[in-house]
């Protein structure tokens, strides 16, 4: 009896792994079969309108709703306010399978001069109200930046790379004094001779007149200091700049 008790406990829990298993891959299935375009918007400063489009790859409706907000950075992170200066229409949406639907974005007022501004479109896929009563209640959520170009010529970013301590880990702190934003793709630090990876694709973005702050993944115990070097992508461009340490950084705007 023991020794089946132990087999019988052996199966339920395989049968209960295997259960996880397959809803996990159910779960990326649903989310590959939304298919989102553009993954970024750049508006002209007189450019009243644009899309999305929403493309339904899968077997069953996708249901869900678009969300603007505002978006800024303060005291290092990003910080999002609803908006209505930039409206979505539909605000809700329905997606036949294998079909597609196009979410507008439309500016309220005319372009005034000024730098540039950022949102950022929420895309929330939702459950039918089947699967709600079915105890699901996942929610998968998209974010497209969308970015309307300052009246003002000749905008570029300029970037200030900062490292310190804090909480025993390494951050990175990047400035941007530039009239542009700063797309941050793959990073790669350069101390002591040795290359450290600190994102192999997008690191982030440093918006406009804004600070940015994010905790990387190398060893506390490593020791940076003296020259810095790093190699990045901003905007879509390989560029290096140099980097300082900082021992008691101000306060993140």
């Amino acid at each position: 009896m023991p020794g089946l008790l132990a087999a019988l406990t052996t199966f339920i829990r395989l049968l209960t792994g295997a259960a996880v298993l397959a809803c996990a891959l159910a779960g990326m299935a649903h989310a590959a079969s939304l298919q989102i375009s553009p993954v970024m918007i750049n508006l002209r400063a007189t450019q009243a309108a644009t899309g999305i489009s929403l493309q339904n790859d899968g077997d069953t409706p996708i249901y869900g709703q678009v969300r603007v907000f505002l978006w800024d950075q303060k005291g290092g992170d990003d910080v999002l306010t609803p908006t209505d200066e930039l409206i979505a229409s539909p605000p809700v949406m329905q997606i036949a399978p294998k079909t597609a639907q196009t979410i507008r974005l439309v500016r309220r007022s005319a372009a005034a001069a000024g730098p540039e501004r950022q949102y950022r479109v929420l895309i929330d896929e939702v459950p039918t109200s089947a699967e709600a009563r079915e105890g699901v209640s996942i929610k998968l959520q998209y974010s497209v930046p969308v970015f309307i170009a300052a009246t003002a010529p000749d905008v570029a970013p300029q970037l200030a790379w900062q490292f310190f301590k804090r909480d025993g880990a390494w951050f990175l702190r990047v400035s941007n004094s530039g009239t542009l934003h700063a797309q941050i793709g793959a990073t790669t630090l350069t101390a002591g001779g040795k290359d450290h990876e600190l994102s192999k694709g997008l690191l982030g973005y440093a918006l406009a007149g804004r600070q940015r702050e994010w905790r990387l993944a190398i060893s506390p115990a490593l020791a940076l200091d003296g020259a810095l070097a790093i190699r990045a992508n901003i905007n879509t461009r390989p560029g290096t700049a140099s980097g300082e340490v900082v021992a008691k950084p101000e306060p993140a705007r």
